[in-house]
């Protein structure tokens, strides 16, 4: 994930700025781990990765399972839970799972479509003490609801932000861009001002599940640079004006050297402190920093390698799977500088995207370690003699 906000409140304070690019980048004692606990779910989106159904699956983890899991994570010093699916709160024992990972010191977050969300349910959310709870939103009403395969969705996820936001627990928005939403962002910015929400998270369309198959609305390079203009726009405004968003965008590491470009446009000065900076955070963090552990206990590198499992947390530690590069995905994607090939390879801030995520690249050309061909950088942007096109755009 990219925190766009945390570097636009740097840039906002230049000492800040200036002291953090000269420390040394802190390291998190373990990956976060992004959980699918159940692949059930009350509906059937389109751009689903994990293909989910509103039916039972074979072989899911039990409470014990989940309980001992998560003692071994947090042993191995994972931080922090992203509690998912299908529908997290399709699992009867979400709650108690919920309340045992935060006894245990992890931070603790619900990632839902919030359709299940009521009133009856929201005292229970807020006693589970979840620290964070998004709720994905695909663009305003009639577009969400397309998005979503059932008309009223949007009404139905909207109660729950409302509902959440009320109760006091800390809520916010989640959205996938595409070409066929990618209209509804700035009405979706405003609907979030007016309901008093202040945390969006924005994910580029990765190919994998039914993603793959919907691979032709990923965001054009276009409206993707034109979304990202409009959320650093709205982000560096909000702080200035002192009612800071909290703004992450994820799934396209190439977003934090457009944010680079960005800034030496406007504050041409302070770029060079913030290149520092970013070269702390580092990229893309598939198989270091960030995990994921399906419903049936299999472990991948993160939530879109569902295809390519390095072992069961049934059958070996948490640690003990994380830690082998005998498997050559895992060797590949802890090196740094990374094996990418291409453009990639070529690019002159490869030491701050990390070749972006590798889940486009083997969808599209069977090879993990080709260039992304979800960047949406000119030739120019990453130091490439100019051919006057985008990454798999045009020529």
């Amino acid at each position: 994930m990219f925190r766009v906000s945390r570097y636009l409140q740097l840039l906002a304070d230049p000492a800040r700025l200036a002291s953090a690019a000269a420390a040394p980048p802190a390291r998190p004692s373990g990956p976060v781990v992004i959980w699918n606990l159940i692949r059930r779910c009350n509906l059937n989106c389109r751009h689903c990765y994990s293909t989910s159904a509103d039916k039972d699956f074979a072989g899911e983890l039990t409470t014990a399972d989940a309980f001992a899991v998560m003692a071994d994570l947090r042993a191995y010093g994972v931080p922090a839970l992203i509690l998912s699916g299908g529908e997290p709160l399709m699992r009867p024992d979400i709650f108690p799972l919920a309340e045992r990972a935060k006894a245990l010191g992890f931070f603790v977050a619900l990632s839902t479509n919030g359709t299940l969300i009521d009133a009856d349910r929201v005292p229970s959310i807020r006693a589970a003490g979840f620290d964070y709870l998004g709720i994905s939103l695909d663009g305003l009403e009639g577009t969400h609801d397309r998005f979503r395969r059932r008309p009223g969705a949007f009404r139905e996820s909207l109660r729950g932000l409302r509902l959440c936001r009320d109760a006091g627990i800390r809520v916010g928005v989640r959205f996938t861009l595409t070409r066929d939403n990618a209209a509804d962002l700035p009405g979706l910015l405003d609907l979030m001002a007016a309901e008093g929400i202040d945390k969006f998270y924005l994910s580029h369309l990765n190919y994998a599940g039914r993603g793959n198959a919907n691979r032709g609305d990923d965001a054009q390079f276009r409206m993707t640079r034109a979304a990202m203009d409009l959320l650093f726009d709205t982000c560096w405004a909000r702080i200035r004006a002192g009612r800071p968003l909290e703004l992450v965008t994820g799934n396209n590491d190439a977003d934090a050297v457009y944010l680079l470009h960005w800034v030496r446009s406007r504050l041409g000065e302070r770029c060079a402190d913030l290149a520092a900076v970013l070269r702390g955070w580092g990229g893309n963090a598939s198989g270091v920093d960030v995990a994921n552990i399906d419903n049936l206990g299999e472990v991948h590198p993160d939530s879109f390698w569902w295809g390519h499992s390095l072992g069961n947390v049934r059958d070996r530690p948490f640690g003990a799977i994380w830690e082998d590069r005998s498997d050559p995905l895992m060797a590949g994607l802890k090196q740094r500088p990374r094996p990418v090939t291409g453009r990639c390879a070529a690019c002159v801030y490869l030491d701050i995207c990390n070749g972006n995520t590798r889940t486009r690249a083997f969808q599209l050309q069977g090879d993990p370690w080709a260039e992304d061909p979800g960047c949406y950088l000119t030739d120019t942007e990453i130091g490439l003699p100019s051919l006057g096109r985008a990454a798999g755009g045009p020529g």
